[in-house]
């Protein structure tokens, strides 16, 4: 008798961890799939047409540019130049952005909000990509990687954005608080394949999105906007990677000829973007958040200066950094290392303060090594 008492505890007690077991993977599958967040999910038909205009869209998913794999564990040393800590100590110099009230088609200025959120007066537009203002980049407001540096301008400030650009997916690439916040003042988004999906999930009016696979072309009031290839990967949640595709920008006008590496790591599109459109006067580049694990989809500095290099870029400029901890160099090595490789090969750089506004005619005032003044 003892026995079976015994046994109908046990087993009572392995039904009640299997309930609630089955409750939790429940819970989980519902947050993954109901969770707005996350985004949306490409139908059967923007499949077929996905097929239809992307060379890399292969079996249902965007597949790399380039064969890889996303992680490379190896026994290579990480090359740090600085020997400062994941995060500033002090505060970062922050500026109000010095726009140009009414551009004019002549006029090309560069504003920097931190990691790679980018506002370009271009062709009498303001273009905003990678808008992020949140303070943590996540799926939920309360966990995930928090901002270091205070956000030099707020949304409201903001003026209307004639186009907001973005490379991908990722939660400091794409942030959900942010496009509600900022849509009202948005009139177009240009995005990779599938993103449109996220935006319409969050109540963005398709009528104003437009998504674009490798090598599409469009021109929007003479700038000639082109997506190209970028050497990383997508996804917002476990399992949805490589349902939406991930980009570089080139911006293109009679004037000058931009570009925004989006994240990448190193790979011969570098080659090939410069075969198609030529010599760039700025070229914005991914150059934070690297690891000896993760190689192949983001770029170490000296990487990022070859990158440069290789684009016959006239100026560059270091982005992805100053603003999240989502790698395990010194908050401060992205500029530090960039600017060391990039005075060995001779290219000009600029590295201004976030929020400071420059253009190419001034770009020489905005050099300043100001990250050396925070420990």
């Amino acid at each position: 008798m003892k026995n079976f008492c015994h046994q109908h505890k046990v087993l009572t007690v392995l039904m009640i961890i299997g309930v609630i077991l089955l409750l939790l993977v429940l819970l989980v599958f519902l947050f993954l799939k109901f969770w707005i967040p996350f985004g949306g999910t490409p139908t059967k038909s923007d499949r077929k047409n996905y097929a239809e205009r992307a060379s890399n869209f292969k079996n249902g998913k965007f597949v790399p540019y380039e064969e890889m794999n996303l992680f490379t564990p190896g026994t290579e040393k990480n090359n740090f130049l600085s020997n400062k800590g994941g995060k500033p100590k002090g505060d970062l110099p922050v500026v109000y952005p010095t726009l140009l009230e009414n551009p004019k088609e002549e006029d090309l200025t560069v504003t920097w909000l931190g990691h790679s959120t980018i506002l370009i007066q271009m062709q009498g537009m303001n273009i905003l990509i990678d808008p992020v203002f949140s303070d943590i980049t996540s799926p939920v407001r309360f966990v995930g990687p928090k901002r270091y540096s205070k956000m030099p301008i707020e949304i409201d400030e903001l003026p209307e954005i004639d186009i907001v650009l973005i490379t991908h997916d990722h939660y400091d690439h794409l942030d959900y608080q942010t496009i509600k916040k900022i849509d009202k003042k948005v009139k177009r988004y240009i995005v990779p394949l599938g993103i449109e999906n996220h935006l319409e999930r969050w109540n963005v009016s398709s009528s104003k999105i437009t998504n674009m696979a490798w090598e599409e072309e469009i021109n929007v009031q003479g700038l000639t906007i082109g997506c190209m290839p970028a050497k990383h990967y997508s996804g917002r949640k476990i399992i949805d990677s490589g349902n939406t595709l991930w980009a570089s920008w080139v911006l293109k006008n009679d004037n000058y000829q931009i570009y925004d590496s989006g994240d990448s790591g190193y790979g011969s599109h570098f080659e090939d973007i410069y075969k198609k459109y030529g010599t760039f006067d700025l070229v914005l580049m991914d150059s934070g958040q690297y690891d000896q694990a993760w190689s192949n989809v983001h770029m170490n500095p000296e990487e990022s200066v070859t990158a440069s290099k290789v684009l016959h870029a006239e100026v560059a400029m270091p982005i992805h950094w100053g603003s999240f901890v989502l790698a395990h160099h010194p908050w401060d090595d992205p500029a530090e290392s960039f600017t060391h490789y990039a005075k060995e090969k001779n290219l000009e750089t600029v590295t201004p303060k976030i929020g400071e506004t420059f253009s190419l005619a001034n770009y020489q005032n905005y050099q300043e090594h100001w990250w050396h003044d925070i420990p």
